[in-house]
């Protein structure tokens, strides 16, 4: 049984030893837990001089790096965070900006994007964040812009209830739903994440994730400061200079999705000399599948067990993990329950036994009440208690979870199902094979058929009827792609996460 010390994030910073490291950025000086306790009570009070209190929406842009942690963990601390992508286009803010009903908008100082115009457009008030450029890492001011003033109808630190974080589902296929995420479901999935990985405060996650995604605001961020550990922030994701980072740093983990960790993975090689004088203690992946080829290429690399999870926006990240050892961990299964319980259900809402596959559902302490505003969305997502995750698995009877798919990006081949993740992994046994996305091609007479976008190795070569023959010899013919694309790049999403719907239009294969 997990014991949850904090229901805020004001309290979940309790654990840091006053002096300790909390906050750092490599060649900066670390805010220290103390700082950060210290900056986290200053923002709460000058919110609330502007009016500003617990459950009002404030909306942030801002770069990745230290000043973006501290300003949500500060913020989360006395109201509620609305991060956004500052890779948005103008109609992107509006949307989002509206959609959560913004009551300020925090703006790195001097920042062009295109969210300040949409903010005064729309009457919203912009506090600039001034960093203390000669100060500890993640140190700021809040400058309005615009003079606020007024009372909060609820002012002082936030409540364990209160609303600490909104974030948007994907939308893939249809309109964003906002899903919120209480205190408490926040600081539960931190500790569960600690509790995985056994953080401790000597341990120092070198954070590459984009800051305004559950993944790298929950595991990377929350999850340290919730063990008394420290945070290293990136500006962002760079494979060139994750070395460098690595070297300086000298991180005990580091949590990533599966093109970021094929990224480094290129380049190990040839910084050997670094990985060996590291301190790298485990490498945790998350947010989409790994292939088992990666993660056995990692290990072999790193010398460190790869730590495969499972995690949702609306699970405040964390469901399902692989554990470390001495407990088993397997290539291509996400683990076993991290946190929520987790079950197989199938389309009735009965619970299935070990070995039948259904869809993936949870319930716990870290799962979103429910979508904001959407009683259509909530209807289909809540069945007898539990929350239906989308995701298509099986469980065996020592209760590792293997994912067979998202039950929306199945392949519907004149009926026959086809799991996406299984021939992805067939293929990617192919040695020329660097990465594999398989996804569906509509199909006059069959609905659809199955595609494969294919990402060389550098140097190396396959044709279309190479990796078909190769794939028939382990895949019933239905499975086999009928067409095959051969890549530079495939395209991602802001996360770096591989987007299947939506490919064959992408890709300009849809008449």
């Amino acid at each position: 049984m997990t014991a949850y010390p904090a229901e805020t994030v004001l309290d979940l910073l309790a654990r840091g030893a006053e002096g300790a490291p909390a906050i750092a950025a490599p060649g900066r000086q670390a805010l220290s837990y103390g700082g950060l306790r210290a900056l986290a009570r200053r923002t709460i009070a000058d919110l609330n001089a502007m009016g500003i209190g617990r459950n009002d929406r404030v909306a942030i842009v801002l770069p990745n790096g230290p000043e973006m942690a501290a300003a949500f963990v500060t913020i989360a601390a006395g109201a509620t965070t609305a991060p956004l992508n500052p890779a948005y286009r103008a109609e992107e803010f509006d949307f989002y900006l509206s959609d959560v009903n913004a009551k300020a908008l925090v703006i790195g100082e001097g920042m062009e994007s295109p969210a300040r115009a949409v903010a005064a457009a729309r009457g919203i008030p912009l506090l600039a964040l001034r960093a203390e450029g000669a100060g500890p890492a993640g140190g700021f001011t809040l400058v309005p812009e615009t003079r606020l003033t007024g009372t909060p109808a609820a002012p002082g630190p936030a409540a364990g209830g209160d609303i600490a974080l909104v974030l948007h589902t994907s939308g893939t296929t249809s309109r964003p739903k906002i899903v919120p995420l209480s205190g408490i479901n926040i600081t539960a999935s931190a500790y569960h994440i600690g509790a995985t990985l056994r953080l401790a405060p000597d341990d120092v996650c070198l954070n590459i994730m984009p800051l305004f995604h559950i993944h790298g605001l929950i595991a990377a961020t929350l999850a340290s400061l919730g063990a008394g550990a420290s945070v290293s922030c990136t500006p962002g994701f760079n494979a060139f200079r994750f070395f460098a980072w690595f070297s300086e740093v000298r991180p005990s983990w580091y949590t990533a999705v599966p093109t970021m960790h094929q990224a480094i993975l290129a380049l190990a090689e040839r910084n050997h000399d670094a990985i060996k004088a590291g301190r790298l203690r485990l490498i945790r992946s998350s947010s989409s599948p790994l292939p088992p080829q990666v993660m056995t290429a990692l290990e072999e690399s790193f010398g460190v067990p790869v730590i495969e999870a499972y995690g949702m926006t609306e699970a405040a990240h964390q469901m399902a993990s692989n554990p470390l050892p001495p407990a088993k961990r397997y290539p291509g299964s996400v683990g076993v329950a991290a946190g929520p319980e987790v079950a197989i259900m199938d389309g009735a809402g009965t619970l299935l036994a070990p070995g039948e596959v259904g869809e993936v559902v949870i319930r716990g302490r870290n799962v979103t009440a429910g979508y904001e505003n959407n009683p259509k969305a909530n209807e289909e997502a809540f069945i007898k208690g539990w929350f239906r995750t989308g995701d298509q698995g099986v469980m065996d009877d020592a209760g590792y979870l293997r994912l067979t798919g998202r039950l929306k990006e199945l392949i519907n081949r004149g009926g026959e199902k086809v799991s996406p993740i299984e021939v992805d992994t067939v293929i990617m046994d192919h040695p020329a094979v660097a990465q594999c996305l398989t996804f569906a091609l509509p199909h006059p007479k069959l609905g659809e058929e199955v595609a494969a976008a294919i990402v060389l190795r550098e140097g190396m070569a396959a044709s279309e009827s190479e990796l078909r023959d190769f794939a028939a010899k382990r895949l019933a013919q239905f499975k086999v792609p009928r067409k095959i694309v051969f890549l530079a790049e495939i395209p991602k999403g802001a996360t770096g996460k591989l987007q299947r719907i939506g490919l064959a239009e992408k890709l300009g294969l849809v008449a």
